[in-house]
C-alpha cells in the first residue's frame, strides 16, 4: 500500500500495518466526527509515527498513485474534516 503523508511524500507500507492504520483511522473519524481536534491532531500524529518508522520512503520523483492521504496534525479540523470520505481515510477493499 502506498500512503501519501502531505507535505512529506510517499511511504511503501506492508499490508501487515493495515489492521492498525484501519483502527487508527477509526479513531480519527469518530474524533472528526465528534468535532474533537486535539484528539484528531494525536490519532493523525500517531498514524504519521506509524508511516514513518515502518513505511520505505519512495523517490520524489516516483509517480506511484497513492492508496491513501494522511493529513498533518496542524490543519485545522474544518480542513481535516474535508479529507475524509464515508469510509474515513483509507478505503475499505473492495468486497
Amino acid at each position: 500500500m502506498i500512503v501519501r503523508l502531505m507535505g512529506e511524500g510517499q511511504f511503501r507500507v506492508g499490508d501487515e500495518f493495515l489492521p492498525t492504520l484501519n483502527e487508527l483511522d477509526d479513531r480519527a473519524q469518530a474524533a472528526a466526527d465528534a468535532d474533537d481536534e486535539p484528539e484528531l491532531d494525536l490519532v493523525l500524529e500517531d498514524m504519521w509515527k506509524l508511516v514513518l518508522a515502518e513505511g520505505e520512503r519512495l523517490p520524489d520523483e516516483a509517480l506511484d498513485a497513492s492508496d491513501v492521504l494522511i493529513p498533518p496534525s496542524d490543519l485545522t479540523l474544518e480542513e481535516t474534516q474535508r479529507l475524509f470520505s464515508d469510509q474515513g481515510l483509507i478505503p475499505d477493499p473492495p468486497a
